[in-house]
């Protein structure tokens, strides 16, 4: 079976102080990131007022949930966003690479609403040597 192609990959860096707060049973975890993005549906960046918020309930369930938006260009060269909710659910105390997520695109170009919207997708996120990967797939 052929593997399929990502859609985009995004490229994620690490752009400021982690923030942490811990309860008696919670812990909230909230992660700064920005990036870049090269594909067929968007050439550009993550703006840098992505974040990462991560919560572990009290059985050790962390819910990822990442927010940010890409600025670049579409595959027509016409300027664009998309705007990413990215969530997955993983057991704290099996830290396993790589992990999927579940994403929701909303975007302002029309050229690349013909190709995410009424489609489902999966994400995968995975460290390589050149730091953290996210990778999205048409389901």
């Amino acid at each position: 079976m052929k593997k399929k192609e990502p859609i985009m990959e995004i490229h994620i860096d690490m752009n400021g102080q982690a923030v942490m707060m811990k309860s008696d049973c919670e812990e909230v975890l909230m992660i700064p990131f920005k990036g870049t993005v090269k594909s067929d549906l968007l050439t550009g960046i993550v703006e840098p007022c992505g974040v990462d918020t991560q919560i572990v309930n009290a059985a050790g369930v962390r819910h990822m949930s990442a927010r940010y938006m890409l600025t670049g260009k579409d595959e027509n060269g016409n300027d664009a966003h998309i705007y990413i909710e990215n969530n997955g659910w993983f057991d704290d105390s099996n830290k396993t690479m790589p992990f999927h997520t579940v994403p929701t695109f909303i975007t302002d170009s029309d050229t690349i609403k013909a190709r995410l919207y009424g489609k489902c997708f999966e994400g995968i996120g995975e460290n390589r040597e050149d730091g953290l990967w996210i990778s999205f797939y048409e389901k």
